[in-house]
């Protein structure tokens, strides 16, 4: 405990760091994975392609990915682009199904009565189907923020400083206090994005409040 006590400043800076290399990229994918989503959905063709395609993100081995990045963007080894870029990847990958989904949920006499009321298009699109596919959308959010706390984690192996610094670090001092500092970190700051997300799905749908 005294040991906590006297790096608080130090605990306080890696968790900063380490909810920007999180929350950032999950921003920036949600903003890209819409029109991709939204796309799918509009076409039975590209359906397959860009869900199948998207996912296949998911599949790259993270530390590959952050060692990857430097060679495709042209930066420095610990420039921090690398993560958020590989992050915003991870997280379009989960959130492009998602939102297909989640727009692929609204009843077409929904769609039907909205067009009959005069929404049509990019309209409809954003007064009508966005908002009831908050639900869906919000939930794979929370999956891709608990994601993106665990990943960012890894990056700590190529020496970006972040939470993840005290697994590894504790590991290799073989100091405990370390390890718990670190798991109990990524674990908060977890619950604070799922607890943002939740709260911003709840003040984004009024109708979900009333029918509860």
């Amino acid at each position: 405990m005294t040991w906590v006590l006297d790096h608080l400043g130090d605990i306080a800076r890696y968790a900063g760091q380490h909810s920007l290399l999180a929350g950032i990229p999950l921003v920036v994918g949600l903003v890209l994975a819409l029109p991709l989503g939204w796309l799918a959905r509009r076409s039975s063709r590209l359906y397959g392609v860009i869900i199948a395609g998207s996912g296949l993100l998911y599949t790259i081995p993270s530390l590959a990915l952050f060692i990857l990045m430097p060679l495709v963007l042209g930066t420095r080894i610990l420039d921090t682009a690398n993560v958020y870029v590989a992050m915003t990847l991870y997280t379009l990958a989960l959130l492009v199904r998602t939102v297909a989904d989640g727009l692929g949920a609204v009843s077409e006499s929904t769609r039907q009565a909205a067009t009959a009321m005069g929404f049509t298009g990019l309209g409809q699109l954003v007064k009508v189907d966005l908002p009831l596919a908050i639900p869906v959308i919000a939930a794979g959010l929370r999956v891709a923020a608990v994601s993106n706390v665990s990943i960012v984690s890894v990056s700590s192996l190529v020496g970006f400083p972040q939470l993840g610094y005290y697994l590894t670090d504790g590991y290799q001092r073989s100091f405990p206090t370390e390890i718990i500092v670190g798991i109990v970190g990524c674990v908060l700051l977890a619950l604070a994005f799922d607890t943002l997300i939740r709260a911003g799905a709840w003040a984004l749908t009024p109708w979900q409040r009333v029918r509860g």
